[in-house]
């Protein structure tokens, strides 16, 4: 009996093992899949064929990333679909899934069928995968794939550190190569007054987006234009993300306040990040402002969600809070948009009414407002976005520097938060889903965009997983689902991890490029990321140039001979690090190495460590807490490589046997 038992274990064990092999691998992994015998390989130059004139901006996406990924040339094409074809169809036969389902044939061709363009561009991100994942040829076979939740999202922070609009719209090519359907853009806030000498007058702060009604009010040191955001937004829809732009106010606002500073709160305890909730000049001001963004036949906020904020404000201020917030939800929901906002009402408990059900909320903390109480206090829709679980404030040592992604994988559900699970979110059709989130909260740390990057696309690799497929940690243990994390790419011709393979002769070995301080020589590797190591032999001249450009990346650049000392110094993000222990002798050679990861970058010369570039702290006195608070400096470099000198101010000198060496992936 006991064998029989034995064998019966032993055979489902096999039958478990078996059916995820036959499963395709992709990320997030399909709800099904039934196998068929034999591959498909498609041919090198096909058609795309669509059905519907809606389907044209998935085919066309398709066609471009196709050609991008593999080299494939694919022309887009009305009507009916042949042997070796790709097709995209509209169909309702799968609506009871959803808008965002899809189901996908591969035969002698591959069909993609959808209730939407949405879930047919869906279906479109799988077969790129498939056909990264399976080189031999696609798996033939059949899925229906639908996601688990409706609100798989992304929360950036850009108002305390800038991230380009290039930066953003790759952002929303890589959500988009995972399924995630919601990017929400955190438009102004301000540093903590501590690392400003308590002043708020010198503190930092920031409203990124271009404001005619109030000159002056928009970040000189990175800024949107309207036209610029708008057609991000467009561009995104086409991507099947929603962009949820946010305002936050009457807290982190002092962006606003520096702007015109009667509309700090008159009692100084509260800060003058707060804007005073009982002048009639601060509600003239913010009805000014967001309906200079949601007004008119062509708004700068296209789509249906504007967030407004509303949370950390003085408890001692709850009734007025909750007046604040009700007039503001009023405000953006006369303008037909649905009010977004952070999730506070628990903590601030008043008489005063608040008309929640014309809102979204982000649960974002169960202090403040868990799920199970946004749900019962009738919320339009509940989001998950727990701090304890889902925020990334890099370098700061509180909250996660990464999110603890085996953890999540293994354990969370996204109706889950710090404090406990809710119940009530379990089938509730007002639980929309979840968010993670990156807030840059140490103004001036040095973290840079791809070091921000480094943190957030494995995140969003094991969030696109829990919230389209669900559980599925007893299928694929997270060790193999980490090792796919690891080869999938983030996005059809986006590599802002850098990720460069072995080891790549950047110029050609033994041969000396002599540059005259005018001169620029291309290569064919951009830049290389973490970790990494880049050697060169160098001789600058006998006058060697001041400041010269010896690297320079789309990112970052290297400079030599930095203010006529002969050190080595980079820039990139507005910040500028010098390695001080070494100065470059002018007319001879040297042999240098410069090894980065995410905590930092060493310089060696002739072998030899000279400096690492790591760990410096600064710590200040917060007045209010009567504490030493400590901010980290980042002082990391995607070490650039794109171009060898400057036509301006290049470097005067020799250099030879250029090499870079990726050491890994992560």
């Amino acid at each position: 009996m006991k064998k029989f038992i034995l064998f019966l274990f032993l055979s489902a064990c096999s039958l478990v093992a078996a059916a995820r092999e036959d499963f395709p691998r992709v990320i997030p992994a399909l709800q099904t899949w039934e196998g068929a015998k034999g591959r498909l390989v498609l041919p090198q130059s096909g058609r795309i064929t669509v059905n519907d004139a809606a389907l044209s901006d998935a085919a066309a996406i398709l066609a471009e990333d196709l050609s991008v990924m593999f080299g494939m040339d694919y022309e887009v094409v009305a009507g009916k679909a042949r042997k070796g074809d790709i097709s995209l169809s509209l169909s309702d036969a799968d609506a009871e899934y959803g808008d965002e389902a899809y189901r996908m044939d591969i035969g002698s061709a591959v069909s993609i069928a959808a209730p939407s363009s949405k879930g047919a561009f869906w279906g479109t991100r799988t077969l790129l995968q498939m056909l990264h994942n399976q080189p031999e040829g696609l798996q033939k076979g059949e899925t229906l794939d639908y996601p688990s939740y409706g609100w798989r999202g992304f929360m950036i922070d850009v108002g305390r550190k800038f991230f380009t609009m290039d930066y953003l719209r790759q952002y929303v090519k890589i959500m988009s190569f995972y399924k995630m359907n919601v990017m929400q853009v955190h438009l102004n806030d301000n540093g903590f007054v501590q690392y400003f000498g308590n002043d708020w007058n010198r503190t930092y702060s920031a409203f990124r987006l271009e404001s005619d009604r109030f000159p002056g009010l928009t970040a000189r040191d990175g800024s949107y234009t309207k036209d610029e955001f708008r057609e991000f937004q467009k561009m995104a829809g086409r991507y099947g993300i929603e962009i949820v732009p946010e305002i936050d106010v009457p807290a982190h606002s002092l962006a606003f306040t520096h702007y015109n500073p009667r509309l700090a709160a008159d009692n100084k305890e509260y800060g003058m990040d707060h804007l005073d909730l009982y002048k009639p000049e601060v509600y003239e001001f913010l009805d000014t402002l967001f309906a200079e963004y949601i007004a008119g036949d062509d708004p700068v906020f296209t789509g249906p969600y504007v967030h407004i904020g509303t949370d950390e404000y003085n408890l001692k201020e709850a009734e007025q809070f909750r007046h604040f917030t009700n007039h503001y939800i009023e405000y953006i929901s006369g303008f037909g948009k649905t009010p977004v906002v952070w999730g506070s009402l628990k903590m601030m408990e008043g008489k005063t009414p608040v008309n929640v059900g014309k809102c979204h909320v982000n649960a974002w903390n169960y202090g403040w407002t868990d799920v199970g109480t946004a749900l019962d206090e009738g919320y339009g829709k509940v989001v998950n976005l727990c701090d304890a679980y889902l925020y990334i404030v890099p370098a700061a040592h509180y909250y996660h520097d990464f999110l603890e992604n085996r953890m999540l994988y293994e354990e969370w559900m996204p109706e889950n938060m710090d404090a406990g699970d809710s119940d009530a979110a379990s089938g509730n059709e007002n639980f929309a889903g979840a968010m993670f989130a990156v807030w840059n909260d140490h103004v001036g740390n040095g973290i840079s965009q791809q070091d921000v990057h480094f943190r957030t696309f494995p995140a969003l690799q094991v969030m696109s997983e829990k919230l389209w497929r669900g559980d599925n940690s007893g299928a694929v243990p997270f060790n193999e689902f980490d090792a796919l994390c690891k080869t999938v790419p983030e996005a059809p011709g986006v590599n802002l991890a850098a990720k460069v393979e072995g080891c790549v002769e950047v110029t050609v070995p033994d041969s000396v490029l002599v540059l005259a301080g005018s001169d620029t020589v291309v290569t064919s590797v951009p830049e290389i990321g973490y970790p990494y190591k880049v050697e060169f032999e160098i001789c600058p001249d006998a006058e060697p140039a001041v400041d010269a450009v010896l690297f320079r990346g789309p990112h970052s650049e290297l400079i030599s001979n930095w203010h006529g000392t002969g050190k080595f110094s980079f820039r990139r993000d507005g910040y500028e690090f010098v390695f001080h222990d070494f100065r470059l002798p002018a007319g001879e050679w040297t042999r240098i190495r410069v090894e980065g990861d995410h905590k930092g970058t060493s310089l060696y010369v002739d072998g030899e460590l000279a400096e690492r570039l790591e760990g410096r702290r600064h710590d200040v006195y917060n007045q209010a807490r009567n504490r030493i608070d400590s901010i980290w400096y980042q002082e990391t470099l995607i070490f650039p490589l794109g171009r060898i000198g400057d036509p301006h101010m290049g470097f005067k000198g020799k250099l030879r046997n250029v090499t870079a060496e990726h050491a890994g992936v992560r």
